[in-house]
């Protein structure tokens, strides 16, 4: 049946056994994840075509003849320069002479501040990150965020936990910033005390930075400072003089991590001048290094991708310069992507679910027990509030200043990351833009956005095995309805619920009715703790918490919003034997198809707040009636939950 491949099912599992193998099995069975991903599944392959679609949009640009300063231009010489592994070689580490030789000519403290603003410039981010994003306050304006950060691996706990994994993974590590060293031309000895240096002085950040879980507490890292208070708070840098060289204007600053920026300030202050500038050029390196000669970008790849991940093949070239494209120039390389592969029709589609979605939800919220009134008319306006992106922006942004051209790769790697840094600064004092994405249209994801109160689906994903034009609507209500609905949850998640219909970071629920909550969301940390997808290695509950809600809310808020569709235009008849209520699921699940290695899973459970596949749809669905109803599933089985743990929220 379109929409749902009777291929990828293993009809020898029953459903309420384990409804993922039921959907998936076979499909797990014959898949073999490409030498040259980490992970394999829905996501990937629409990626992939997505890449394809990419590839022909560059290749066209750079062998057009295109007027100058055209966004076919910059695509084009963009991609050109990125292919030119010939010119990349041979101009070697002199694409990046200017930052080194920065770092090398630090000789006095009183230069380090405006050394990290320009490096900062670039988006080479030693020591910390600064951006530009809405007051968690007031949401009608900009203010700079100043957030933890210069550590070269994932996570701090890489740096501090103490078991065989994490002492491994950290002498690899050692070893692989000794090699950058000697490829910038360091002896072995001095390559091996800059790799010691690099690690004491980011373990000592590791060990002042906040966790990943209570980052996602944003009372937490709403410390709204002035200049004169951060100074206080983080005395021995000169704070002027960073923002002055980085062009900012002075004003409120977002301090997200007060504390790591104490310490922070103290290292800068202490350690020896010799040791910042290895740590320095360390990060010059390692952030440059996907677009400097072959040599760095395999070491790069040997850590980030083969130790960490366990990828035991680097991906060709023309998909990771693409990468790169959308990293950098995203949206400009998506206008060409929207004008050969989007449909107008998946848009129509689709915004006629987010209808039926949010008509679901509204009933739901008003139809809470265990919420009160005065919540509930909050949650309604909330909900009501609701903006909605689809598929790709009504105005591009302008890119007029942004420069590309035949420069060595990287010097167009770096202005372009200039160029946001601009962009981005230009919007203090200004009017929040409510248009801008943080997405590009070809990304394969959604996101819900707090400070916006707005839920956004690019192009990217807007394709089988999420949704499928020709499909029925069962299928598509279970696929991308179940994103949707995630999206629409997570205004509503444990740190989601903390903003306002305006996105501002204000209470507006009653602390009974908060409580009332809470007992709940504790319900899904304890569900999800449960589950051991690696030996000895769980799910961290807290960590997932806000994903989990958005999964579980999701889903039965596109099984209301298919229930009003079935009411509107009937029920339609069984295909291949199949119900619309078990296609509804079956939709569902094929869509999170998924097989991911030992190596990423382990680092995904460290730092992911998402759940892995298998868990996001075997999660949920244990907890749902309406699925138990749909498959025959009885009290007792693997897919249903006794009722007293089931966590309901919406």
């Amino acid at each position: 049946m379109r929409g749902i491949d009777l291929s990828h099912m293993d009809t020898s599992v029953r459903p309420c056994d384990d409804f993922f193998r039921f959907a998936n099995g076979k499909w797990v069975e014959r898949t073999e994840i490409p030498a040259e991903e980490p992970v394999w599944g829905g996501f990937s392959e629409i990626r992939d075509h997505n890449l394809d679609v990419l590839r022909t949009c560059a290749e066209e640009a750079a062998s057009s003849g295109v007027a100058p300063g055209s966004v076919e231009q910059k695509v084009g010489d963009y991609w050109t320069t990125g292919m030119d592994e010939a010119a990349i070689e041979a101009t070697g580490i002199d694409a990046i002479r200017a930052e080194l030789e920065l770092v090398a000519g630090l000789s006095e403290r009183a230069a380090l501040p405006a050394l990290l603003a320009k490096l900062h410039r670039e988006r080479l981010f030693p020591g910390f990150v600064v951006a530009v994003r809405q007051d968690p306050g007031d949401s009608t304006r900009n203010v700079i965020w100043l957030q933890q950060g210069g550590l070269g691996m994932p996570d701090r706990d890489y740096y501090l936990k103490d078991e065989e994994r994490s002492r491994e993974i950290r002498s690899k590590y050692v070893a692989h910033v000794s090699r950058m060293a000697e490829l910038l031309g360091d002896d072995a000895d001095a390559a091996r005390y800059a790799a010691a240096t690099v690690l004491a002085l980011e373990t000592r950040l590791a060990l002042a930075s906040m966790t990943r879980v209570d980052q996602r507490d944003p009372y937490k890292t709403y410390n709204k400072m002035t200049l004169a208070q951060l100074a206080e708070r983080a005395p021995g840098f000169e704070w002027p003089a960073y923002l002055g060289t980085l062009r900012a204007p002075e004003g409120d600053l977002n301090v997200r991590q007060p504390a790591f920026f104490a310490e922070l300030a103290k290292t800068l202050a202490d350690v020896p001048l010799e040791q910042l500038r290895s740590y320095l050029r360390w990060h010059v390196i390692r952030s440059a290094a996907a677009s400097l000669p072959k040599a760095f970008e395999a070491e790069s790849f040997d850590f980030n991708s083969r130790v960490l991940q366990g990828v035991p093949q680097q991906k060709p070239r023309w998909k990771r310069v693409l990468e790169s494209m959308d990293q950098h120039m995203g949206e400009e390389l998506g206008q060409l992507y929207v004008r050969k592969a989007f449909s107008a029709e998946a848009k129509r589609r689709v915004l006629e679910l987010v209808g039926d979605l949010r008509a679901a939800l509204r009933e739901r919220i008003r139809g809470l027990e265990w919420m009160g009134e005065q919540t509930k008319a909050q949650a309604l306006r909330k909900l009501d509030a609701f903006a909605v992106k689809m598929a790709y922006p009504d105005q591009w942004r302008d890119h007029s200043a942004l420069v590309v051209d035949p420069s060595p790769f990287v010097r167009n790697v770096l202005r372009a990351n200039e160029w946001h840094t601009d962009r981005d600064l230009a919007k203090l004092g200004k009017p929040v833009d409510r248009t801008e994405w943080l997405m590009s249209p070809q990304t394969v994801n959604a996101y819900y956005n707090p400070l916006m109160n707005e839920i956004v689906f690019p192009a990217g994903i807007l394709q089988p095995p999420f949704f499928d034009a020709e499909a029925d609507d069962a299928v598509n209500y279970g696929a991308i309805g179940m994103v949707i609905g995630h999206e629409m949850s997570h205004g509503f998640d444990d740190a989601g619920s903390r903003y306002d219909a305006d996105g501002n970071l204000k209470e507006w629920w009653t602390k009974d009715d908060r409580a009332a909550y809470e007992s709940r969301t504790d319900l899904i940390v304890r569900q999800y703790e449960a589950y051991e997808p690696l030996p000895g290695q769980r799910i961290n509950g807290k960590l997932t918490l806000g994903e989990n809600i958005g999964d579980i809310g999701g889903i039965k808020i596109a099984w209301s919003a298919f229930q009003r569709m079935l009411d509107r235009k009937g029920r339609p008849a069984e295909i291949d034997g199949f119900a619309p209520e078990q296609r509804f699921f079956l939709g569902l699940a094929q869509s999170w198809r998924n097989k991911i290695r030992d190596e990423a899973l382990r680092v995904r459970l460290n730092i992911d707040p998402h759940s892995p596949a298998i868990f996001r749809v075997l999660g949920p669905l244990s907890n749902m009636p309406e699925f138990h109803g749909a498959f025959g599933c009885g009290a007792g089985s693997a897919m249903t939950r006794p009722q007293a743990e089931r966590p309901t929220i919406w």
